[in-house]
């Protein structure tokens, strides 16, 4: 288990990420940039916060840990890190995720720029993923 926030589980995120891509033959011409991070996060490193920067390029994976307070990505996600912990402790099929992901969207705690739909039916598999390493 990894603990919600830190550096690391960032890490096992892009780790997440980059597995399940990578498991998905990606179209050799697919390139698009997914940007995450908190609103309220903290410094990682000079100029980057809390988040990540996971690029696909030519139909290959990549990820970087943190990510610049004013980066965009083709798919650009905002959230707080109490509304990330909150999505990160409940698994999709739980009731309770579809609605905390609909009032955290309403509340401006979750806001997303782009359609994550773009990433492909791989990304589909990543959440829950991501919750079963999460402490």
């Amino acid at each position: 288990m990894t603990a919600h926030g830190r550096a690391r589980w960032f890490e096992m995120v892009g780790e997440v990420l980059l597995d399940a891509a990578t498991q998905a033959n990606l179209p050799p011409d697919l390139n698009i940039r997914l940007v995450e991070r908190y609103i309220d996060g903290t410094e990682l490193s000079p100029g980057l916060v809390q988040g990540l920067r996971f690029d696909i390029v030519n139909g290959k994976p990549a990820f970087q840990l943190g990510a610049r307070p004013d980066e965009r990505g083709d798919i650009t996600v905002e959230v707080t890190k109490a509304a990330s912990y909150t999505l990160n402790t409940l698994r999709s099929e739980d009731p309770r995720f579809h609605a905390a992901f609909t009032n955290l969207l309403a509340a401006g705690e979750l806001k997303i720029d782009g359609d994550l739909s773009q990433l492909g039916s791989w990304f589909s598999v990543v959440h829950d993923r991501i919750v079963d390493h999460t402490s």
